[in-house]
Parts: C-alpha cells; sequence; structure tokens
C-alpha cells in the first residue's frame, strides 16, 4: 500500500503520517531525511544531490526520485510507504509516474485555512529539546516553560500569522494542483481534519481501509 499525504502546512498530515505508519507498520519517508541520509550514506544519487546541494541549487526531481526509489526498495517498505512532503508540484508527481512509483491512494487533509491559521499560531517549540505544544490543545504545566527540559517554548517565526499566510499561499498555487491531478486518476480520497486528532485519524484509517 503506497500511500502520499497531501495537505497545507499546519493541516496535520506529519501527524496523521505518523498514525498510519503506527497501525499499518509501514514507513512514512521524509524527503529531506531521505537527502541527508543519501548524502551521508555517499550513494551514487546522494553524490549527485550533494552537487547540486554544495552549489546552493535545488536538487532535480529525477535525482529526488532516484534517492526515494532506493529508500523504498529497502526492507522496511516492502509492504508499502507514506510519502510526506512529496511530491509537492505537478511536475513531480507526473515524474514519479515516469520513474514507474506506483500510488495506491493518496489521501488530502483538508483544513480551512482560518482554522489553520488560528492552530499554528498556537503553536509553542521548545528551544532548546524541539518538544511541540500548543496553548489551547496541548498547554505547558507552566506557562512558556517547557515539561520536558525547562526550555523556553516560543512561537517559531514559521508559525506568526503573516508567514502561515505566505505558506497557504503558497501551497494554493504550488501543492492545490495536485489535488485535481490525482483525482483525475481515480486515488483522491479527501479527510475533512476534524478538531480532535483522534477524530482525523480515524477518518482517515477508514479512507484507507476503504
Amino acid at each position: 500500500m503506497n500511500l502520499i499525504f497531501l495537505g497545507a502546512p499546519g493541516s496535520g498530515k506529519g501527524t496523521q503520517a505518523e498514525q498510519v505508519e503506527k497501525k499499518f507498520g509501514i514507513p512514512a519517508v521524509s524527503t529531506g531525511n531521505m537527502l541527508r541520509e543519501a548524502v551521508k550514506n555517499q550513494t551514487e544519487a546522494g553524490l549527485r544531490a550533494k552537487s547540486f546541494m554544495d552549489a546552493g541549487d535545488l536538487v532535480p526531481d529525477e535525482v529526488v526520485i532516484g534517492i526515494l526509489k532506493d529508500r523504498i526498495a529497502e526492507d522496511d517498505a516492502k509492504k508499502g510507504f507514506i510519502l510526506d512532503g512529496f511530491p509537492r508540484t505537478v511536475q513531480q508527481a507526473e515524474a514519479l509516474e515516469r520513474m514507474g512509483v506506483n500510488i495506491d491512494k493518496v489521501i488530502n487533509i483538508h483544513v480551512e485555512d482560518e482554522k489553520i491559521t488560528a492552530r499554528m499560531s498556537g503553536r509553542r517549540v521548545c528551544e532548546d529539546c524541539g518538544a511541540s505544544y500548543h496553548i489551547d490543545y496541548k498547554p505547558t504545566k507552566s506557562d512558556g516553560v517547557c515539561d520536558s527540559c525547562n526550555g523556553k517554548a516560543v512561537l517559531r517565526d514559521d508559525d506568526k500569522p503573516e508567514t502561515v499566510l505566505f505558506r497557504l499561499k503558497t501551497y494554493h498555487e504550488k501543492t492545490a494542483p495536485l489535488i485535481d491531478f490525482y483525482d483525475k486518476r481515480g486515488k483522491l480520497i479527501t479527510v475533512q481534519g476534524q478538531e480532535e486528532i483522534k477524530d482525523t485519524t480515524k477518518l482517515t484509517f477508514e479512507a484507507i481501509e476503504k
């Protein structure tokens, strides 16, 4: 079962990918981690990627997909995999198809922009250990202090309302067309993101098991 998770920044698609990984025993593949690993292991594709990264250029889609194909050929991905963060554009989706990577279902976690802005501006992240909190859904025990290490829990620049609005605009321009792309191929299932994570997870599992 090969899955792609789509959704705007802050829609909770990463959290849902983690839940699916646990339940179905298939790895969630992050392109960022995958690239770093390939470069570290000095694979052929990793060395190609490094030459672009060292020059400050974007790594071409074909190189990223080459690394992805190496990753999904590993033993832990024999039963399937979850792509979170790739493809980001229709061109990347077309490149995936050209290189023979088969996708069974595309799960689109849909949350209204206004809810995303409110949700993300409430996030707090520890400056020291990176633990994540939310002022409404998962507050720290002591205001602004990390429960784990007593570091400072802060609002990241990425989560400030003006930044969130810019990221949403970019998403709608570049990534949202993928919804139509996969819908036309009969692979898209849209899950309405709920207030409670567990409710979204229930709907996500139902969509996958259809």
